[in-house]
């Protein structure tokens, strides 16, 4: 089911400028037993997201609304709900119209049948070819526009690979293409600093967020595949995935480690105090 602007239908103005140009955000969240997982989470995002691209806001309680007629009827099931925004139609080429008059988007999809291994035993991935560009202004946001990841995801084919790793044009590791990329060394908990790519998803902030009620802050910094690879351990998240510990990258294998095996522990646990 799909609703657009509230109503239940299947299409969109051509003249939309997130069809046209991208002009938009969205987000990806999981369904559970007919609700939202960590969807005031999303909303602030989504909400961070609008104000960074100068959209009006879409009201929370009307999405709240939206989203529950949705969801409900995936009680005792998982599903993924995906919320879209844009700017709407109008304006002439780049030029925003005067009045904006912003689309929202609500769909619901099946949950992934992603075997259960990779969340106990860990998966395998490999480097991308395909560069991440620099811009501070859009970094860290989830815009419409995102044929970095597609190309990146076109590089393989194997069933065998579950993730690639992306890398800026700096040479420096971001994230996955569908994930955020944390590794353990000595104890100490790293990921990448979004300034100027990536996505800060919302399963980033919350493993942050965890790893500093323990006393054990995550260090973001700039680091190389050369870094990573000597890593005690690695795992990749996202809100749908949650945590997936990695167990090879290329030719080198990694244990499923204690930090990776507490953070998911942690989550579990979060799962059902939070909202």
């Amino acid at each position: 089911m799909i609703l657009i602007n509230g109503e239940s239908r299947t299409s969109i103005e051509i003249a939309d400028r997130g069809f046209q140009y991208g002009d938009g955000l969205f987000e990806t969240i999981e369904v559970r037993n007919g609700q939202p997982v960590f969807f005031k989470r999303h909303l602030q995002r989504l909400s961070l997201g609008c104000q960074r691209l100068q959209i009006p806001v879409p009201d929370a309680q009307l999405l709240s609304i939206e989203a529950l007629e949705l969801c409900r009827q995936m009680q005792g099931t998982q599903a993924v709900l995906k919320i879209i925004v844009t700017r709407g139609s109008g304006g002439r080429g780049y030029r925003q119209p005067d009045t904006i008059q912003p689309t929202r988007v609500l769909s619901l999809h099946p949950y992934p049948d992603y075997p259960k291994n990779y969340t106990e035993h860990g998966i395998v991935a490999r480097f991308c070819s395909s560069r991440l560009g620099l811009n501070p202004g859009l970094a860290g946001i989830k815009h419409l526009n995102r044929l970095e990841q597609v190309m990146a995801r076109a590089e393989w084919d194997d069933t065998a690979i579950q993730e690639g790793l992306m890398l800026d044009i700096n040479g420096h590791l971001i994230e996955g293409t569908m994930s955020n990329l944390f590794y353990a060394k000595n104890h100490r908990l790293y990921t990448a600093a979004l300034t100027h790519s990536g996505v800060a998803g919302v399963m980033r902030g919350l493993v942050m967020q965890l790893a500093a009620e323990h006393d054990s802050p995550v260090i973001e910094h700039h680091f190389t595949p050369d870094e990573l690879l000597l890593a005690d351990e690695i795992f990749v998240c996202n809100s749908i995935i949650g945590i997936w510990p990695v167990k090879q990258i290329e030719n080198t294998h990694f244990p499923v480690g204690a930090i990776s095996q507490n953070m998911q522990s942690r989550l579990q646990q979060f799962n059902h105090d939070d909202e």
